[in-house]
């Protein structure tokens, strides 16, 4: 299976309700655009996108004389990708990099960094990967056996060690072994808890501070939480100024637009996105893509 039918097979449950008014010979009156706000609303991607994309459609509508719904897919799906920032950089290929993943328990932190250590790991990219997430032992033994099977170097301390102290010592080790990509996993934060962001605020400056190339702090939210995602998001970019996203699990949700929603409102770029389980399910994030697989339209 091709990158673009893994993207497709991905957002399957997201699309489901967009294609529902994109029917053929379905009229463009304002049924259609009541609908198309209500399903983009629900859909996660958030009222106040919604109401600006369906404005701008309507007016395309009119200056291109669009009367069907069918010929509104393209239009959507060029348009929706507009709402996403683009990235200054890939951290994952522009190397020496230093990335620090960040986010709530279960929304894949860790299944993402062995992903990625193993995809760059295969291209030729020597990394090192750190495991700062010191107080669930089977995130370690998770890291190990990703770096194992993708032979890439684990950096980690006993549980229940300073995960700060445990970065600054990764940090020191990739600089002596010439590592060209390091990836640093954390613990799970609940963004409720002031204690442990100002915990993981800590980590973040330490390893800005120790290390000589760039520091990538990179949110990964798991689409299935929907909003909740979104207000995760808010508090984590308030505490550590985040620098870019991941969103997991897109191929367990029909709320893919969650995606454009965060991104949007915080004006954060998507680095990559994870639409099934193999590592091939972890893709690099290209808007257009992602939006014409969301609306239906062919890649």
């Amino acid at each position: 299976m091709g990158l673009a039918d893994r993207l497709r097979k991905g957002l399957e449950k997201s699309r489901e309700a967009l294609n529902q008014i994109f029917y053929m010979g379905g009229e463009v009156d304002e049924q259609f655009w009541e609908d198309l706000e209500d399903t983009l609303v629900m859909g996660d991607i958030g009222p106040e996108v919604a109401m600006k994309v369906v404005d701008d459609l309507r007016e395309l509508s009119a200056r291109q004389a669009l009367r069907t719904a069918d010929q509104m897919r393209e239009a959507l799906a060029k348009r929706l990708a507009e709402a996403f920032p683009a990235a200054d950089r890939d951290p994952f290929d522009d190397t020496p990099s230093c990335v620090i993943f960040v986010g709530i328990n279960g929304a894949g932190k860790t299944t993402t960094v062995g992903k990625l250590a193993g995809a760059a790991r295969e291209g030729g990219t020597s990394v090192l990967i750190g495991g700062a997430d010191t107080f669930r032992a089977a995130a370690i033994e998770q890291l190990k056996v990703w770096g194992d099977r993708s032979g890439v170097e684990v950096v980690t301390r006993e549980r229940g060690a300073d995960p700060a102290s445990v970065c600054y010592d990764v940090i020191e080790s990739a600089e002596k072994q010439g590592s060209e990509l390091v990836l640093l996993d954390t613990a799970g934060r609940l963004h409720t808890s002031p204690e442990l962001m100002r915990e993981l605020a800590k980590v973040v400056s330490v390893t800005r501070k120790r290390a000589q190339m760039p520091v990538t702090v990179v949110l990964v939210v798991d689409a299935t939480t929907g909003q909740n995602g979104l207000n995760q998001a808010k508090e984590f970019n308030e505490a550590l100024d985040l620098d870019g996203l991941i969103v997991t699990k897109l191929d367990g949700t029909s709320k893919g637009g969650i995606a454009v929603s965060i991104a949007s409102r915080l004006e954060l770029p998507i680095y990559r996105i994870g639409v099934g389980e193999s590592m091939e399910d972890l893709q690099r994030f290209d808007a257009l893509d992602f939006c014409r697989a969301l609306v239906g339209e062919s890649l």
